[in-house]
């Protein structure tokens, strides 16, 4: 670009202050319809509030982790994105005050929460050292402080980056990436164990805390790719992201719609090809009593229509058409939590009222708190020393 950039000049469109205030009220309603249901049915209300919980968490969780993927990369696909994922993860403390809810109501979900099941049931015994209350919040806390700290110091740095026009490369973002990135994956991991595998304390899967981690990572990209395609429409980012990045992240939308897709059906096949009566009995809950059709529209829909659709390259650069499919990938998103944890509860098919209730009332909050960290900072990071070099590889004008 011929004129100099300065932060200034790349304020947040007013767009982002209009989804803040709708976002708010739609997350208000929620809550209100949360309470009800709380109150009226407290069991399913928490069966409910856990797959929501967990969804809106992994959505932070994936920001972060792509936040820390670009740092070490230093990919021009992460310039232009960056504002988006620091604002995402930026969203860990609300997870974690969202977080206590949920422990107010851990026997409705776990097993092992049950002092007169554990009594019953030597596997619980043996595993209750690690599955108690106590440990189990503990742990929790203990991811949001790491994860939370993690993105403090990225983000604190970066909004220092952007009141230092030409300043050197700072190296402390891939000296924290780097390990960062272990301790990211090794806690996810462990996350799923605890909030998601547990609710059947006799089952696990070796490879379950990497389909959560790909779920976090492809859940944040479908954010990303929704949300430049809207800020792009209006000033500042009409005319400086251009269909090269779209195409980009077209290309790691792609790439995560197989590695998520390629997780799910490595750990169906290994469970079922073992045929171990204590493992099968997950997947045959799964295939049974209407469950079936949820997991062929995951088939279709989360991953063979995407799939197909993101193999043309005219379709990953062209904004409005990416979006689309961002958008029912994060659906399906959705659907894929829900699948995870509710036939646990319901050995039919059903669909609570409260199941939508929790996930739009989370989210509602959560969008709110994204939309004002988003708009609290220039939307690029236009004194980021490879800024400039980035922008002219990808045709900017």
């Amino acid at each position: 670009m011929s004129e100099p950039m300065n932060a200034q000049s790349f304020e947040v469109p007013a767009v982002v202050d209009r989804i803040r205030q709708r976002a708010l009220l739609v997350g208000g309603l929620g809550v209100l319809a949360m309470v009800a249901g709380a109150v009226t049915n407290p069991a399913e209300f928490f069966h409910a509030y856990l797959g929501a919980f967990i969804f809106w968490t992994s959505l932070a969780l994936g920001c972060l982790g792509l936040l820390m993927v670009h740092h070490l990369s230093g990919g021009a696909w992460g310039l232009v994105i960056r504002r988006i994922l620091e604002a995402g993860a930026r969203t860990l403390p609300l997870m974690l005050v969202l977080f206590v809810p949920l422990t107010l109501g851990l026997p409705h979900v776990y097993e092992w929460a049950q002092p007169e099941v554990v009594a019953k049931d030597p596997i619980l015994q043996h595993k209750q050292p690690f599955l108690n209350t106590p440990f189990w919040i503990l742990r929790t806390v203990i991811y949001f402080a790491l994860w939370s700290g993690m993105t403090y110091l990225l983000t604190k740095w970066s909004s220092e980056q952007d009141a230092r026009p030409g300043a050197p490369y700072d190296t402390r973002f891939g000296k924290v990436s780097g390990p960062g990135l272990v301790v990211f994956g090794l806690t996810l991991s462990l996350a799923s164990v605890d909030w998601m595998m547990s609710v059947d304390p006799h089952w696990f899967s070796t490879i379950y805390g990497f389909v959560m981690v790909g779920g976090a990572g492809l859940s944040a990209l479908c954010l990303v790719a929704m949300t430049l395609s809207l800020l792009s429409r209006e000033a500042p980012l009409a005319g400086v992201v251009t269909d090269s990045h779209f195409h980009d992240i077209g290309k790691l939308t792609f790439a995560f719609v197989m590695l998520y897709a390629y997780f799910t059906f490595s750990q169906f096949l290994i469970i079922w090809s073992a045929n171990l009566p204590e493992e099968i009995p997950w997947y045959l809950r799964r295939l049974s009593n209407g469950w079936q059709y949820v997991m062929l529209a995951l088939v279709l829909l989360h991953f063979a229509l995407p799939f197909a659709l993101l193999l043309s390259a005219n379709i990953k650069q062209h904004a409005g058409m990416l979006a689309r499919i961002a958008a029912l990938v994060f659906v399906m998103r959705i659907v894929d939590v829900f699948f995870q944890v509710a036939p646990q509860f319901h050995e039919q098919f059903t669909l609570h009222w409260q199941h939508v209730a929790t996930v739009v009332g989370l989210g509602g909050l959560w969008f709110a708190a994204f939309a004002h960290l988003l708009r609290g900072r220039p939307v690029l990071p236009v004194n980021d020393p490879y800024f400039q070099k980035a922008l002219a590889e990808h045709g900017s004008h």
